[in-house]
């Protein structure tokens, strides 16, 4: 074989290994990236066509019953079908509650165009917090319309729902600044409601992940 023949010959093959990199690199790209499920799970022993297998049963968050800053009722049916962001704070709060909502209020921007997200902001201070106040709350922080809900309720449905559930501490403290202590996470949860990221609320590192995660949820569903 001649110097010609064995270059022509070294350049196909250089050639081949350069598409099947593309090609694995370009398979790679199209796989999708899909969030965690957060929280502990079980496995269950089932039958199907003939055959036992097991089926994993994954941390969610269970039925509530909540009212909104409008008086309107707020339950596990208000989300189906949506992906939401939950948070728990109150409107007197004097530490991380006002930097909480403000980078909150960067996610309402990001998607209020978006009728597949939900925000459920939670107050830990019913007694309080009012649907009134709520609603004085929401309309001081600028945010109208459908998407983004506060919540008020029975003290210990939301202290339970929070603790056991949405995996944030949420409690009295008759020593912390403004009588409370609770977590300073957005919570992001799926249409079966589980818990799919927890995100520093505080910072904007942790509100542009949890932007970037939205999006990445969403595809899940397209």
């Amino acid at each position: 074989m001649n110097i010609n023949n064995r270059l022509k010959r070294h350049g196909v093959l250089d050639l081949g290994i350069i598409l099947l990199i593309a090609v694995f690199i370009t398979s790679c790209s199209k796989t999708e990236k899909k969030l965690p499920i957060f929280g502990e799970r079980d496995w269950v022993t089932k039958t199907v066509d003939g055959k036992e297998v097991v089926d994993t049963i994954y941390h969610q968050i269970p039925a509530f019953k909540f009212v909104n800053q409008n008086s309107d009722t707020i339950t596990e049916a208000s989300v189906a079908d949506k992906i939401y962001v939950a948070d728990f704070f109150f409107t007197s709060c004097p530490t991380i509650c006002p930097v909480m909502k403000r980078q909150m209020l960067k996610v309402h921007e990001a998607f209020k165009d978006n009728d597949q997200l939900k925000i459920l902001s939670h107050t830990i201070d019913p007694d309080h917090d009012t649907p009134e106040v709520l609603n004085t709350f929401a309309k001081d922080l600028g945010v109208t319309g459908d998407q983004w809900w506060f919540l008020t309720g029975p003290k210990e449905q939301i202290y339970e729902i929070g603790q056991k559930f949405y995996m944030t501490p949420a409690q009295a403290d008759s020593t912390a600044q403004g009588g409370y202590i609770h977590g300073g996470y957005f919570i992001l949860c799926d249409k079966d409601r589980h818990v799919r990221g927890m995100y520093d609320g505080t910072t904007e590192e942790g509100t542009q992940k949890l932007i970037t995660d939205i999006n990445i949820l969403l595809k899940e569903y397209e």
